[in-house]
């Protein structure tokens, strides 16, 4: 199997690997049964990704994203979308200092490591629009002045079905910079006695986090995630799996090549929890339901007959032939 030669690659995906099931471990302690979305929402944050997670009310959806922000010590805010959200409210705005006698930015909580952005598709889409440059480019423009986001910067949306009264679906050009959608589904019998016993135990609602990271730790985890080998069998796998998406005679659009390039990096960050300094065929397969099925949109009859993104990726999946690596 191919791999890099370099001893301390190695030697820093394994310090990755620790750190990361560490950070999964420790958030474990309080969201109970769904080791597969600890997972995924550990290799978005290496990934430097942003994720939205489909659900209904009361699943833990902001539980996780808060859970996850004290593991890794990093700064969380956490904004509530309502149908009278203005951009304003979510990136600030300059006020007049009469003691300095002049404006001043009052910083929204867009400035922050991990916003938890809740029930996202409560608000009206020229709010839910002035999260993209904040998602793809970790700024923000107010009043023609840019402004450089703190590292790392990770938007963790929410949103309930759209079914749900009072959603509004978001663009295609939002759902397009959400590195993954993954949904967090109801805990078995098991699991909700597991809940119980737990808070009883605890003798209080509030979760006890210790700190496993830190933000400096977190990208510099992120950018050792460069050194893994990712062969260029793989890349023509990752290719193929997105092409086919835009050839399907039930979408109108497929995967973009953003797509293609989150299956890249999701990848690399799959291999380095796994302690790898090197991408294997399981590693894309993994994660690919949540990475593409997201970005493909459908025609309206095949809507119709019930067909999602999530099918046609499957069928892809299963028909693209796996690569050998060497």
């Amino acid at each position: 199997m191919a791999q890099t030669a370099n001893p301390k690659a190695r030697e820093l995906i394994q310090t990755v690997a620790q750190i990361s099931n560490a950070l999964m471990n420790e958030v474990a302690k309080v969201i109970i049964g769904k080791q597969e979305n600890l997972r995924r929402i550990t290799i978005g944050i290496l990934s430097n990704g942003n994720m939205l997670i489909e659900d209904f009310p009361g699943l833990a959806k902001t539980l996780m994203a808060n859970t996850f922000a004290s593991a890794l010590g990093c700064k969380f805010k956490r904004v509530q979308f309502t149908p009278d959200l203005l951009p304003a409210d979510i990136m600030g705005t300059y006020m007049y200092d009469q003691q300095a006698g002049e404006f001043k930015l009052r910083p929204g909580p867009l400035f922050t490591n991990v916003l938890l952005a809740d029930e996202i598709n409560r608000a009206p889409p020229k709010t839910q629009a002035a999260l993209l440059e904040a998602m793809e480019e970790k700024q923000v423009t107010i009043e023609g002045i840019t402004h450089i986001l703190p590292a790392p910067f990770i938007t963790m949306a929410t949103q309930n079905p759209i079914e749900q009264e009072g959603t509004y679906p978001l663009p295609e050009a939002q759902m397009d910079r959400f590195l993954m959608k993954m949904t967090m589904g109801y805990p078995n019998r098991q699991e909700e006695k597991a809940i119980l016993q737990r808070r009883k135990l605890r003798g209080k609602d509030e979760y006890d986090i210790e700190q496993i990271t830190s933000p400096k730790k977190v990208v510099a985890m992120q950018k050792a995630l460069e050194t893994v080998h990712v062969d260029p069998a793989i890349m023509s796998y990752i290719v193929e799996l997105v092409q086919r998406t835009r050839e399907d005679h039930r979408v109108i659009t497929g995967a973009s090549p953003r797509g293609s390039q989150s299956l890249f990096k999701t990848s690399r960050a799959s291999a380095a929890i796994d302690g790898r300094d090197y991408v294997i065929p399981d590693d894309i397969k993994n994660v690919a339901l949540e990475v593409i099925s997201h970005r493909i949109f459908l025609k309206p009859e095949s809507k119709i007959r019930g067909v999602t993104g999530r099918h046609i990726t499957r069928k892809i999946l299963s028909e693209v032939p796996v690569p050998v690596i060497q």
